[in-house]
């Protein structure tokens, strides 16, 4: 009678590292730490420990970690940049394993190498005292590697999109394109608002523009959205549609959540809570009309069968 010999732990992590259910489990959590990051950051203003660590690379001085005297802002700021090491092992642990399977390498890669950009414009905001554009640049960087990470765990998932007419995939990319106007719009309204991120004796500046009419204007991209929103899942409906109906009906219901917090937030007179769930429904915005865009396809010519 013969036995097999275990295998050895390196053929073992060998094996490990080829599994597709790794990269994709590797994928959604890359996407994960994206979203959260974003929404720690969005708490580090809203705590107005933006300056808790007054300097960049290091937190104070010749310190890498915040002094006592820095309270509790320091650590919350500490705490943020640490969190980008988390995100950094994440990406480099996908780009690994993506790499070992030769599967989506190029956009794994992408999304690792995204990080330290990041974390240079972050120490450059620190450096420029919350420069309000740099901070939204901040923000829009991130939404960029959220969806690098959402398409590369589509990828890796082999999901597939339905085959659409011409017209129904222009109304989805008008729909991606209105979704980035919202993005962008809102973090102009943001730079414009009350949370300076700093209680520096007023030196953080913010943009100067009237911050009701980019109010007005980021509302208005808001019901453009609504409506392309409601065209796409008519159109999905009308066309029995289910991936696309199914990515549709979660944007929709993504987008009247983030509707009632946007108003009450406005009412309300923007408190810092309401604040960060907004941003977090900013994310969850832009996944969803992601989904939405990598739902549909173009028919597949005779010529291509």
């Amino acid at each position: 009678m013969t036995t097999t010999a275990p295998a050895s732990p390196a053929a073992r992590l060998d094996d490990w590292t080829k599994s597709p259910r790794l990269l994709r489990r590797l994928a959604l959590a890359s996407v994960v730490v994206n979203v959260l990051i974003v929404v720690t950051g969005g708490a580090v203003r809203l705590t107005n420990s933006g300056l808790g660590c007054p300097t960049w690379p290091r937190c104070v001085g010749n310190s890498l970690v915040p002094h006592s005297q820095l309270g509790i802002n320091g650590a919350i700021e500490f705490t943020n940049r640490t969190l980008t090491f988390v995100v950094g092992i994440t990406l480099f642990a996908t780009a690994l394993v993506a790499w070992r399977q030769r599967n989506q390498l190029r956009l794994a890669l992408i999304g690792l190498a995204s990080i330290p950009a990041q974390a240079v414009i972050g120490g450059i905001v620190v450096l420029t005292d919350l420069n309000p554009w740099l901070v939204a640049a901040h923000f829009l960087l991130s939404a960029a590697i959220i969806a690098v990470t959402f398409v590369l765990w589509w990828r890796v998932g082999e999901r597939t999109a339905a085959a659409v007419p011409a017209p129904v995939r222009l109304l989805t990319a008008g729909l991606g394109a209105a979704t980035v106007l919202v993005l962008m719009a809102g973090t102009v309204v943001t730079g414009a608002g009350p949370h300076a991120g700093d209680v520096k004796n007023g030196a953080v500046k913010r943009i100067d523009l009237p911050i009701g009419g980019l109010a007005q204007l980021h509302a208005d991209l808001v019901m453009v959205l609504i409506g392309l929103t409601l065209g796409v899942l008519a159109a999905a409906y009308a066309l029995r549609v289910t991936p696309l109906r199914q990515a549709a009906l979660a944007l929709l219901a993504v987008e009247a959540a983030q509707g009632v917090i946007g108003y009450t937030q406005y009412f309300l007179h923007v408190p810092p809570l309401l604040v960060g769930l907004h941003m977090l429904g900013a994310c969850l915005v832009w996944v969803a009309a992601l989904w939405v865009l990598l739902s549909v396809r173009a028919p597949v010519s005779a010529s291509q069968r």
